[in-house]
């Protein structure tokens, strides 16, 4: 069992910063592939980015991809993503999520473990 749970997220202006962290408790984190997804209202989840379990490989969706940027320190048993640039259509609740399947996995149906999630809003 793992136990997630994400902070960092906020109101923000368009151009703006936000760092979000999932911190990890339970069974051996390291092992794990790390995902970050988000859901807007009205709207499926969707994959934000992934890290593998050294942080050697990642994997972010084109949307995001030049403006946000996935880590993971396993010594502390978190996860980050740092998001630059935000947009407004970056609004939505982001969830980490972990997959106990190797390698990069980009579907929320790959992943074992969730986050409750926290709201970023970016305004216009």
């Amino acid at each position: 069992q793992v136990q997630l749970v994400e902070s960092g997220g906020g109101l923000v202006q368009a151009g703006g910063s936000l760092r979000l962290s999932c911190a990890a408790s339970g069974r051996t984190f390291s092992r794990y592939t790390m995902g970050w997804f988000r859901q807007a209202p009205g709207k499926e989840r969707e994959f934000v980015a992934t890290i593998n379990w050294s942080g050697v490989n990642t994997w972010y969706a084109g949307s995001v991809k030049g403006r946000f940027t996935i880590s993971r320190d396993n010594g502390k048993n978190t996860a980050n993503l740092q998001m630059n640039s935000l947009k407004p259509e970056d609004t939505a609740v982001y969830s980490c999520a972990v997959s106990v399947q190797e390698g990069i996995r980009l579907s929320p149906t790959e992943y074992d473990y969730w986050g409750q999630g926290t709201q970023v809003t970016v305004s216009s």
